[in-house]
């Protein structure tokens, strides 16, 4: 049964979540913080060219007043002069709103005495904020103001004109004196209402500011803890998968030795049997003695041959990687009893089958040791003291699980010895096992996600329960 392929959903790693989060929000405290300190600075410049703007409208109001009393042509120069300063910045508050020329903008600022570093600033404010309450409550009262210093304007040539012509006389200097005060001390608190205003506004902007700060300094203390955390996590984990494969590879180390051992022991010692057996052919001459060496000899090379396959099976199954496929236990079935077919009296024993279910999506070559092996070892101690000596293979599904059981009426295994029947080199009966065949089963077994299990008894014989997902997963 093939598996369906389901396109996964793209997972970002949470670290990779947390390292944007402290991105962005220091991107945007940055963003805030710089954007707050220019509207901060364009707004103290506005403040600054407001007591540009009040200072010249009082010094043209002292120049126009000494004018009254001397008729000093001087005094109507200085109050040209100084009345100019807010005259001008009533003109860059209607350029402004015509949205004119920066050049032609930044002429009448200069003229209204403001610095030539907050020019920029002053422009972006407007053409950006002018909509915002509080700078549009501030644009009014410039307004109000300009009108005002029009009308300061128009009463100042009204004297001149006066002063020319010689009719300046008593009365009419009280009038304009009193004119002058009027618009003085309307101007004055125009003048404070335009800077409360924008002073109103600073301390709202400073206030979001501190707000908006906060906000993102926790966003990213957060999100560092967080980080900390999950980086700590990783690294927790990471030791501990180092400790785990580390102690697994004592263990493996520990396994090869054994092995090599074991191994070097069990190929030197058939081979010291087979030169043992030649020197006494040398000197035999008896044809039924000779026989029953090259039988003992076969003997040793039959059990040779076994505990090299073992080793071929146990390096396959280390070294083989996952090929998973469609496959019939019947025919894995058939083929291991086609070749254990030329096994020592093999042909005593009756082979059944009961097999419920056929197919799995599976390991082909990991699946074929399994069966294998189970079949070895069941022929290999076969009962032939009893009448009808048989090996029973039966498999069945539950859940989503396939059970393998291979059962036989054999010699069986004492009690004693089945929790040590899985491990490596460990025999029943040293002239028929190598020790390998069990473990190698175990190890497939495991790879395959399964588990094994093992019912046994002296004289009755062994089953062995074999326990696999139906679908293997790589």
């Amino acid at each position: 049964m093939a598996q369906k392929s389901t396109p996964k959903k793209l997972k970002l790693p949470k670290v990779l979540i947390l390292l944007s989060v402290i991105f962005l929000s220091c991107a945007s405290l940055i963003f805030v913080n710089f954007f707050t300190i220019k509207i901060l600075s364009a707004n103290r410049a506005y403040v600054n060219g407001e007591s540009h703007y009040s200072k010249g409208q009082k010094d043209a109001a002292r120049h126009l007043i000494s004018y009254i009393c001397n008729e000093d042509p001087s005094q109507w120069n200085s109050f040209k002069k100084e009345l100019g300063v807010p005259q001008a910045d009533g003109f860059v508050r209607i350029h402004l709103q015509r949205n004119s020329e920066t050049d032609t903008i930044k002429k009448y600022l200069r003229a209204g005495r403001n610095h030539e570093d907050d020019l920029d600033d002053m422009i972006w404010l407007f053409k950006n904020f002018n909509q915002i309450l509080f700078f549009k409550k501030a644009i009014d009262e410039w307004e109000k103001g300009d009108a005002l210093v029009n009308q300061f304007h128009a009463i100042g040539e009204k004297i001149h004109t006066q002063v020319q012509l010689g009719n300046l006389n008593e009365t009419s200097r009280i009038q304009f004196l009193s004119q002058i005060n009027d618009i003085s001390e309307k101007l004055t608190v125009n003048s404070r209402n335009f800077s409360a205003t924008l002073g109103e506004g600073t301390r709202e902007i400073k206030n979001y500011l501190i707000y908006t700060n906060i906000f993102f300094i926790l966003i990213i203390i957060c999100s560092v803890t967080l980080y900390y955390g999950v980086t700590m996590k990783k690294l927790m984990k990471s030791k501990q998968v180092i400790e785990t494969k580390n102690s697994d590879l004592i263990i493996a180390n520990k396994e090869l030795d054994r092995f090599v051992y074991s191994a070097s022991h069990d190929l030197r010692s058939p081979i010291s049997s087979l030169k043992g057996l030649v020197e006494i052919l040398k000197t035999e001459d008896d044809p039924e003695e000779v026989k029953s060496y090259l039988e003992m000899m076969q003997s040793v090379l039959n059990k040779q041959d076994q505990f090299i396959k073992d080793i071929i099976d146990y390096s396959r199954n280390k070294r083989t990687k996952d090929v998973l496929k469609n496959l019939s236990l019947l025919e894995i079935v058939d083929d291991a009893i086609e070749q254990l077919q030329y096994a020592e009296n093999v042909d005593k024993i009756s082979f059944e089958k009961k097999l419920l279910v056929d197919k799995t999506y599976n390991e082909s070559l990991r699946l074929k040791i399994v069966v294998n092996n189970l079949l070895s070892n069941a022929i290999k101690y076969a009962d032939f003291s009893k009448e009808k000596p048989f090996i029973f293979i039966k498999t069945y599904a539950s859940a989503d699980n396939i059970i393998i059981e291979i059962e036989d009426n054999g010699i069986g295994i004492s009690k004693q010895y089945l929790h040590r029947i899985f491990e490596m080199f460990f025999v029943t009966n040293k002239n028929k096992g190598t020790g390998l065949g069990l473990y190698i089963v175990k190890e497939v077994v495991e790879n395959l996600n399964g588990t094994i299990a093992v019912e046994s008894k002296i004289n009755v014989g062994t089953k062995f329960i074999v326990t696999i997902p139906l679908q293997h997963k790589a």
